[in-house]
């Protein structure tokens, strides 16, 4: 694959670390916690948005806003916690990204994790560094797949979308992408190379091996 953009907007859960399993065995086990059953067959058309509205569609709308913020808190740390001992990149992410910083290219992260998952996850890869803007779920009013989050990131690293390519695993996030403007390449973690292309990625790739800068 070839990639000739002035920029590339990451999103992070699912695409540059392969965790979407335990992100789903983490809320599974923290609704059952509150005697909500959800089975992992459904769980998957649940998840989307930011944190809050995730929280608000399981525990209702009557939910304080204080209660969302404090149930939000709790569930991410039960997933940090999970997945504590297996953080790891998907394959040829840092090498990548290092690639791209030499051909002068701005990376932008563009994710529905709030500031403490952020900063697990790109900590825990030792990548931030290569990041110049960060949007995170908190900055945004509605998450994916509103296209708002890739909007704000271009914003601020100042491209136009056409000169831009986002990197996401699911559908709302292509959706998002696209309806922003930008061109989508899909990484085969969560869904099939058939059902990425056919939601609309330009390129689908299965890891960050093999992408040549022009």
């Amino acid at each position: 694959m070839k990639l000739n953009e002035k920029a590339i907007i990451f999103d992070m859960d699912g695409t540059i670390v392969d965790n979407i399993p335990y992100h789903e065995k983490s809320w599974i086990l923290f609704l059952k916690e509150y005697g909500i059953i959800i089975v992992p067959e459904n769980f998957s058309a649940q998840n989307h948005g930011t944190l809050d509205e995730m929280i608000i569609r399981f525990f209702g709308a009557e939910t304080s806003k204080e209660r969302v913020h404090e149930l939000g808190l709790a569930k991410e740390k039960a997933y940090q916690t999970l997945y504590q001992s297996h953080i790891k990149e998907v394959n040829g992410l840092t090498p990548f990204l290092q690639k791209l910083n030499q051909n002068n290219i701005k990376i932008g992260l563009a994710t529905m994790g709030i500031p403490s998952s952020i900063d697990f996850i790109l900590g825990g890869l030792n990548v931030k560094n290569y990041f110049q803007e960060i949007t995170g779920g908190i900055e945004v009013s509605k998450g994916k797949p509103n296209p708002e989050i890739f909007l704000k990131t271009l914003e601020k690293l100042k491209i136009d979308a056409k000169d831009a390519v986002a990197v996401e695993d699911s559908m709302g996030g292509i959706k998002a992408a696209k309806d922003a403007g930008m061109k989508v390449i899909g990484i085969t973690t969560t869904h099939s190379l058939e059902e990425l292309m056919d939601n609309g990625c330009a390129e689908v790739i299965n890891d960050y091996t093999n992408i040549e800068i022009v």
